[in-house]
C-alpha cells in the first residue's frame, strides 16, 4: 500500500478531509402562515394555520402537521408539512395535497388545483402573537 493512499484510507475513516458540517437542528413551530389565493376572483388571503388544526380557505381544508424553521445563523428557510383536501357538500372529501411546502422555493412543491394555489410563507410561535399590554387606565380625579 502507497503512502498516498493509506493517507487517504487514514483521512475517510477519521474524517478529516471529508468531514461535512453539522447542520442545526431545525425550529419547530406551532402555526405556519400560509397565503392562499383564489384564480377565479383574484383573492389573496393570508391564513395563521395552528398545528393540527383544520382551516378553511374556499372549498379547501387545510391540516398543518409540522411547521419548521431553520435556525437564525444558517440560510432562512421555512418548510411545512400539510394535507390539503377538496370537500364539496354531497361528495366525499378528496385528498389534493400531502407533502412538506417550502417558502423559499413554492414551485417545487405545489399544490395542483384550477381554483386555488396555497403556499408556505413562515413559521411562528402562537406565544409571539400574544396580545399587546393594555393601556394603563387614566388616574383616578381626587373630588
Amino acid at each position: 500500500m502507497t503512502f498516498a493512499r493509506a493517507l487517504a484510507s487514514v483521512a475517510v475513516l477519521t474524517g478529516l478531509f471529508f468531514a461535512q458540517p453539522v447542520a442545526a437542528e431545525d425550529l419547530v413551530f406551532d402555526t405556519a402562515i400560509l397565503q392562499g389565493l383564489d384564480k377565479v376572483t383574484g383573492r389573496v388571503v393570508t391564513i395563521e394555520a395552528p398545528v393540527g388544526a383544520p382551516v378553511h380557505f374556499g372549498t379547501l381544508e387545510i391540516i398543518v402537521r409540522t411547521c419548521r424553521k431553520r435556525p437564525p445563523e444558517e440560510l432562512p428557510e421555512s418548510a411545512a408539512f400539510l394535507d390539503i383536501w377538496e370537500i364539496r357538500s354531497g361528495e366525499a372529501a378528496a385528498s389534493l395535497f400531502r407533502g412538506w411546502m417550502f417558502a423559499s422555493s413554492p414551485a417545487l412543491s405545489a399544490l395542483e388545483h384550477p381554483v386555488y394555489d396555497i403556499w408556505v410563507l413562515d413559521c411562528e410561535s402562537s406565544a409571539s402573537k400574544a396580545p399587546p399590554p393594555a393601556a394603563p387606565a387614566p388616574p383616578a380625579k381626587s373630588p
